[in-house]
């Protein structure tokens, strides 16, 4: 089966490179391309697509701010003449960073890493019910019971999952397993981090100490992961 693509890029020239790029990898298919993101959302909405090459720098909307702004279920390659956003880029959950001019070694190396990325998430992690879940790490699949989950940690292009005994690289965001771990029990204290909230041992500031980690809460969101750790269960003199 191959993978459905969309070009968002506001160069022609730009998504002329790509397209002839695409029509020479027989694993990928062309579904539409648009010079911003506002006109993409039309392609996007109506087809099921897998990857989208994502420029920055474009008209109404950067490629920058459409990551923060809409949930992308497709896998994000960003294809840009910038290479100082790239930092930002990663944080957003984009599986590669291209930066113009792109040769075709270096496109086939981002496409090769988007088809194993896409033959490993489905499915990542098989729910049960009771207390553990099932997951593919390093090609064989795991038992991890949830009193046992530590933290998972959102790397680059990964998820690593720390455990009481050791860590696990699983490749899926953090956005995808935040969705399929229960709520009761993990809650996701910032942008990067997914807690098990039964094992933080020590609050101080916006630090949560999780089997000697010290993990940072995000401002914005610490009323709430508070308000869900301590569940009423704070003693007051």
């Amino acid at each position: 089966m191959k993978l459905k693509c969309v070009i968002i890029d506001d160069e022609p020239i730009g998504r002329k490179i790509l397209s002839e790029y695409i029509e020479d990898v027989d694993f990928l298919e062309l579904a539409g391309q648009a010079e911003n993101p506002l006109k993409a959302m039309s392609i996007l909405n109506n087809d099921h697509i897998d990857i989208i090459f994502l420029d920055i720098n474009m008209p109404k909307i950067n490629g920058i701010e459409f990551l923060k702004n809409f949930k992308m279920n497709a896998i994000v390659i960003m294809t840009t003449a910038y290479a100082d956003y790239a930092v930002e880029a990663y944080g957003l959950d984009v599986l590669d960073y291209l930066v113009k001019p792109i040769s075709v070694e270096r496109f086939l190396k981002a496409c090769n890493k988007a088809k194993e990325f896409s033959a490993s998430k489905k499915p990542h992690i098989t729910e049960t019910p009771g207390d553990h879940f099932f997951i593919k790490c390093e090609g064989q699949i795991e038992k991890v019971y949830y009193q046992d989950l530590l933290y998972a940690e959102a790397m680059v292009n990964y998820v690593m999952l720390h455990t009481t005994s050791k860590k696990m690289m699983v490749y899926i965001t953090i956005k995808g397993l935040e969705e399929q771990l229960p709520r009761n029990i993990f809650i996701k204290v910032h942008k990067s981090f997914i807690v098990n909230g039964s094992k933080v041992k020590t609050i101080e500031g916006n630090t949560l100490d999780i089997g000697g980690a010290k993990i940072t809460i995000s401002q914005n969101l610490r009323e709430k992961v508070l308000a869900e750790i301590l569940k009423d269960k704070m003693i007051k003199r």
